[in-house]
């Protein structure tokens, strides 16, 4: 005798994060623009270094708020969970991005590191100034959501490192003025490109364990395992699987052996509630089995 149970759970973050996207990419192209040209005019390869940053933070914010958008849209047939998978498509495609971008600053920093030429510190004072304002108004944007969702968590993680990197290109453009030593300029540029590296590494690492349907890192596959097993009545737990539908969201499929039979349905309700108010599993699938076919599980505890 089998049973099932569903339970859903409804915390969609990117979807409450609209206007924020939207804020945070009108502001952010907008002083790409002026960074990257006062960065020409000037021959600063640091503001144009941290200009390329910003211009793959603003399609990257692109990329989230699409995946935002799909994920709300509703299930159908052929997507019975709808397009919320998207979202995890989307970290993956930021951290990709993120990667190319630091690869074009990259080139052309060593270039300039072996031929410095003379920029104007005031410049990169002033404009880089005014960066530091906008990524840690944009980054605040985000600052609520970014427990509950890796894209969130990137953009709040990528503006916050904008201000950072901004206020590096400051520093150098101060010591510039103090000294005129040309060559912190190129050094400055090399220093985004560490920064860029180690956040785009931790995103590319969570993105990929999303994509191979990896445990979410804040469940405990053994704990929850053991939650199962305790349950009255089960003398086994096989064919447990949990794996993230989308960046929000968390299903599991189960099979409990209870030779004394089917619990009945409130059983199976006061399961899934406590798979998703302890262990944060808003998608739970469970079936009941007697025993006869856990004889022939090789996954049975």
């Amino acid at each position: 005798m089998t049973g099932h149970n569903h339970t859903h759970g409804h915390s969609h973050a990117p979807a409450d994060f609209g206007n924020a996207f939207a804020i945070g990419v009108l502001l952010n192209s907008a002083f790409v623009l002026v960074e990257a040209a006062f960065g020409l005019l000037s021959g600063s390869m640091a503001l144009l270094a941290d200009a390329g940053h910003n211009l793959s933070d603003v399609l990257g914010l692109l990329i989230a708020w699409g995946a935002a958008v799909m994920a709300a849209r509703p299930a159908n047939a052929r997507y019975t969970y709808g397009y919320k998978a998207s979202s995890m498509l989307a970290a993956l495609a930021n951290a990709g991005l993120l990667l190319v971008a630091t690869g074009a600053i990259l080139i052309e920093t060593i270039d300039r590191l072996f031929d410095p030429e003379p920029v104007p510190g005031l410049i990169m004072i002033v404009v880089a100034g005014v960066g530091i304002v906008i990524n840690t108004a944009t980054a605040l944007l985000f600052a609520r959501g970014r427990k509950s969702d890796i894209n969130v968590r990137g953009a709040f993680l990528h503006m916050a490192a904008d201000a950072l990197v901004s206020l590096g290109v400051v520093i150098a453009g101060a010591v510039i003025l103090w000294t005129g030593a040309w060559w912190v300029d190129p050094v400055a540029s090399l220093v985004i490109v560490v920064v860029i590296g180690v956040g785009t590494w931790g995103l590319l690492r969570d993105s990929v364990k999303m994509a191979l349907l990896a445990v979410p890192d804040s469940i405990h596959e053994g704990e929850v395992r053991a939650y199962l097993a305790g349950l009255a009545g089960v003398t086994a737990v096989h064919d447990l699987h949990i794996w993230p539908m989308s960046t929000t969201e968390t299903a599991l499929t189960a099979h409990l052996v209870i030779p004394s039979g089917h619990r009945g349905d409130g059983f199976l309700h006061e399961v899934a509630h406590d798979l998703e108010h302890r262990f944060g599993i808003g998608h739970a699938t469970v079936q009941i089995e007697t025993g006869a076919h856990a004889e022939h599980c090789v996954d049975c505890a």
